[in-house]
């Protein structure tokens, strides 16, 4: 059967079976000018607007898995057909002129031979789904390099072309326009004569931008085409100053009593110097009953933090408090409602693992035309940075280098970055991380279904080398327990969470507006946690895990246990500094679990010393150990011990079953050996508070390649 004989038995304008004309999605109609509208002895009809196009007739063919017949039909007959099926919305139309340029540019590509068929094709698909410019998305997947489409829109534009890469720029003229609008619309001017300003654009600037660029230089401008990685890193050069003062002190300046740069406040040294006072005057006088009381005292928190524990893995055991998102809601997603997404990835002296880094982002199932990776390094890292410079990455990954000053941290790191972001949501990822390819679209229908007072979406860690060894499996059960249940939990409750290190999705002016990061605290997750819900913000948990790689070497984990805990130190010292302030913020159970959840790492610090009393009494029966523990405090330290040991053997099992890793549950009976490994790095942690409070111990990855 011909197309002309179908045509003339069925008709476009005869009307259109709803349920066939939503077999092809609206983006795709429009972009290909194509309508499925009736079937006739078991074929489908299409209406196309050019039959003869072998790019529509094989993305059709990819698309509908029924026989099926191209008809030709008018522009304007289609167009109407969409329209009926899918009722135009403004924002969504391509307009003439928009539709004109992108088939010059697929045109001029193609009849170089730059583009293949293929990549078109694989190109037009996903403009179908995003309608994201064309030649962008041929870059971002490697079909054509930067430089080949700014000669390509220069060409279209007819526009001069700018390089930057060994580019001086005058800091006076280039510093001219305001950094904020340089930074929005990536554009710096290079040059100045006597009546205008040469401006280096990554695109060509649209009437209105144009004013605004005007408008802040008091002249006209004359626009030239530069590569967008150059013009990125021209950017940077420029602000570098501007950038890192922000880092640096934004919260110190803004919210000293939130920063960390002062250890102990003058009041909290004050109380505890007259603690210590009243203690040992009344150790003097009464020495066994004064010992007596701490030992109870201590045996009291111990008991509650394995308690508090305990509740909350028993509320969330067996249940599913985390906000999920079936593959059937990610299906129906709308990709060009998808916003920019800011990828934070701070790396230190690790440029083994960026090309792995590389390939896990591009990994994830999102529009890399609206991914916003950065790639953050210190200046004096020079082999991690040589090594993202010789990947020639596409420009959806942007090396920023940030200014060797101190602290030298982590969130000193992301603050820098975070000023360069684009995206209307920001994440922060670890360099060995692999996050689950819909991570992030996850993470944004979650943002659309919650609370507006959720600022950060955070999704569940675990280990991919869990079986490396001993010590990998104990972690992995750790996480398990941590993230499955104690912190879907604590969301579910609403109490303040401590944020994991990584995969903590934020709503970027939110995270501004707060000030980002303490740069002077090494464990800033759980006190941006903190903070978030002191100033009325939530959290969110949602079913998505991150899998990094678990320390598998003794030294490296210590180093990397004993930098947590002694940022646990810290955010506990910061947000107890006016302990009523903090109360009348998060109310009386949020209050309690703050001082439950950062006090486990306190209590990790009475490990070694009641197991040192334990030890000795066993093997010299010595008196005064003895009166320690008169009657009701023997009980309790009793309790402690065995009530305490089994409830951390018991989570650990717990979490791990919880999240179906059965393989590594065994080892969870034998987590006391762990938690002497941990009260080690405890002590080293808090040793270091005191002696180099703001250093940031460097933990090695890519220490398990093969996985």
């Amino acid at each position: 059967m011909t197309a002309t004989i179908v045509a003339s038995a069925t008709r476009l304008t005869d009307g259109i079976d709803p349920e066939l004309g939503l077999l092809l999605p609206e983006g795709f109609c429009r972009t290909f000018r194509v309508m499925p509208y009736a079937e006739v002895d078991g074929q489908l009809l299409v209406a196309a607007a050019d039959v003869a196009d072998p790019i529509v007739e094989r993305v059709v063919d990819e698309l509908i898995t029924r026989p099926f017949v191209l008809v030709r039909h008018t522009v304007n007959e289609i167009n109407g057909a969409i329209d009926a099926v899918y009722p135009p919305l403004e924002e969504n139309l391509e307009s003439p002129e928009a539709r004109r340029a992108r088939t010059q540019m697929a045109q001029m590509l193609t009849r170089s031979g730059l583009v293949t068929e293929d990549q078109l094709r694989t190109a037009t698909l996903e403009y179908s789904r995003t309608g994201d410019p064309l030649g962008d998305i041929l870059v971002s997947h490697g079909a054509i390099s930067e430089d080949v489409l700014v000669a390509a829109l220069s060409e279209l534009h007819q526009l001069q072309r700018v390089g930057l890469t060994d580019f001086e720029p005058d800091t006076d003229v280039a510093r001219a326009l305001p950094e904020a609008l340089a930074q929005e619309l990536q554009v710096v001017p290079v040059a100045r004569t006597g009546t205008e300003f040469l401006l280096a654009v990554a695109r060509p600037l649209g009437r209105e931008d144009l004013a605004r660029v005007e408008s802040a230089l008091g002249k006209p401008v004359r626009q030239l085409l530069a590569n967008r990685t150059d013009l990125d890193q021209l950017v940077q050069r420029v602000h570098a100053h501007h950038y890192a003062e922000i880092a640096t002190r934004l919260v110190m300046e803004t919210r000293p009593e939130e920063s960390a740069h002062v250890v102990v406040s003058p009041t909290q040294k004050a109380f505890f110097v007259c603690a210590l006072i009243v203690t040992v005057l009344v150790g003097v006088v009464w020495p066994t009953k004064t010992m007596i009381g701490l030992v109870a005292l201590c045996s009291l928190a111990y008991l509650s933090v394995s308690i508090y524990k305990f509740r909350l893995t028993l509320r969330a055991l067996g249940t599913h408090l985390e906000y999920d998102v079936t593959d059937e809601e990610l299906a129906d997603l709308d990709e060009r409602i998808l916003p920019i997404y800011t990828i934070l990835v701070p790396l230190y002296k690790e440029a083994g693992i960026v090309p792995r880094l590389v390939r896990d982002m591009n990994a994830l199932d999102y529009p890399k035309t609206r991914l916003d990776v950065k790639l953050l390094c210190e200046e004096d890292d020079v082999e991690t940075i040589a090594k993202i410079q010789s990947m020639n990455l596409p420009p959806h990954f942007h090396l920023v280098v940030v200014p060797d000053s101190l602290p030298k941290t982590k969130p000193k790191a992301c603050n820098y970055g975070l000023q360069l972001s684009k995206g209307k949501y920001c994440v922060i990822f670890d360099a060995e991380d692999r996050p689950d390819p819909d991570q992030l679209k996850k993470a944004f229908v979650t943002f659309t279904r919650v609370d507006r007072n959720v600022a950060c979406v955070q999704a569940k860690l675990n280990h991919f080398n869990q079986d490396q060894n001993m010590l990998t499996a104990w972690f992995a059960n750790e996480y398990s327990m941590h993230f499955e249940l104690i912190l879907p939990a604590m969301g579910a409750s609403e109490s303040p969470i401590p944020l994991g290190g990584t995969s903590n999705h934020f709503v970027t002016s939110t995270l501004r507006e707060l000030g980002a990061w303490d740069p002077f605290n090494v464990t800033e997750d759980a006190d941006l946690g903190i903070r978030l819900h002191r100033e009325g913000y939530r959290t969110a948990m949602i079913d998505s895990t991150t899998l990094e790689e678990a320390n598998s070497v003794v030294p490296n984990w210590i180093r990397q246990r004993s930098r947590w805990n002694k940022g646990y130190y810290q955010t506990w010292l910061v947000h107890m500094r006016n302990p009523f302030q903090l109360l009348s913020q998060v109310g009386l159970k949020g209050f309690l679990s703050f001082n439950l959840t950062m006090g486990s790492a306190f209590v990790l610090l009475l490990n070694p010393i009641f197991w040192a009393l334990t030890t000795l009494y066993v093997f010299t029966q010595a008196g005064f150990i003895e009166q320690l523990f008169p009657g009701i405090v023997f009980y309790v330290a009793s309790a402690m011990l065995f009530v305490g040991n089994f409830i951390f053997i018991y989570l650990n099992v717990a979490g791990s079953l919880q999240r179906g890793e059965f393989g590594i549950t065994g080892t969870a009976l034998l987590s006391p050996l762990y938690w002497g490994l941990m009260s080690l790095a405890a002590w080293k942690g808090f040793i270091q508070l005191f002696t180099n409070p703001f250093y940031w111990e460097k933990t090695e990855h890519g220490l398990d390649e093969e996985h």
